[in-house]
């Protein structure tokens, strides 16, 4: 799986990554598709990429690996396919969305129009095992998920970076330019939804946008 030919061209462009390294990783990941059965499915595995240019990304919003279970990983995080019952998490976004912009709860969970507007759904593990949660960690998607955040980094337009979890927020060292603006908080998991409620994520974000000159996000 040659995973750097995969890549939409403005980002394969811009994401430094070794060679011999993303190699190890498609030849990885292929035999565990091979192997049984993995999530995303195959043809997902980039979504993120293809649905928001890096020409296009305003938005980052940060998971750590796809969800584990049949038919809810479709290569955007937190997103799960249309008709599949909102996961715990993704079920705290949307409140905190209502609370925040007063955004009534959609009944899907697909955030592809999310991802449409420039928000960069990404997971930094982009594959998993079916029931095995983070069983693809420590196997290189790390390193390649690193390269697309410096490369929107290294843009000269403000990205926002949402940060949610001490997993998240790690990746915060990676923004280094000062124009941007980087949120950081609690995960909308249940275990520390809590605190999750009321940081205003989504308001704070597009305010950003705004000052920047760019438009706001239609949450």
């Amino acid at each position: 799986m040659d995973l750097i030919e995969q890549l939409p061209g403005d980002w394969r462009d811009a994401m430094d990554l070794d060679p011999l390294a993303t190699a190890a990783l498609g030849s990885f990941v292929e035999g565990e598709y091979t192997a049984g059965t993995v999530y995303p499915p195959r043809e997902d595995l980039l979504n993120a990429f293809r649905h928001t240019t890096l020409a296009d990304a305003r938005v980052l919003i940060l998971g750590q690996d796809p969800y584990h279970g049949p038919g809810q990983a479709h290569g955007l995080s937190f997103s799960v396919r249309e008709g599949v019952k909102l996961p715990p998490s993704l079920r705290n976004i949307y409140k905190e969305l209502a609370t925040d912009l007063g955004v009534a709860p959609a009944a899907s969970g697909d955030l592809t129009r999310w991802a449409d507007q420039g928000v960069l759904l990404l997971n930094a593990v982009l594959t998993v095992r079916a029931s095995e949660a983070g069983s693809h960690a420590k196997k290189g998607w790390e390193e390649f998920t690193d390269a697309a955040i410096r490369a929107l980094n290294a843009k000269s337009e403000r990205v926002v970076f949402i940060l949610w979890g001490a997993y998240a927020r790690k990746k915060a060292a990676l923004v280094t330019n000062p124009q941007h603006f980087v949120h950081e908080s609690a995960h909308p998991s249940p275990l520390s939804a809590r605190t999750f409620f009321g940081t205003q994520p989504f308001s704070k974000a597009n305010k950003a946008l705004a000052d920047s000159g760019q438009p706001e996000i239609t949450w």
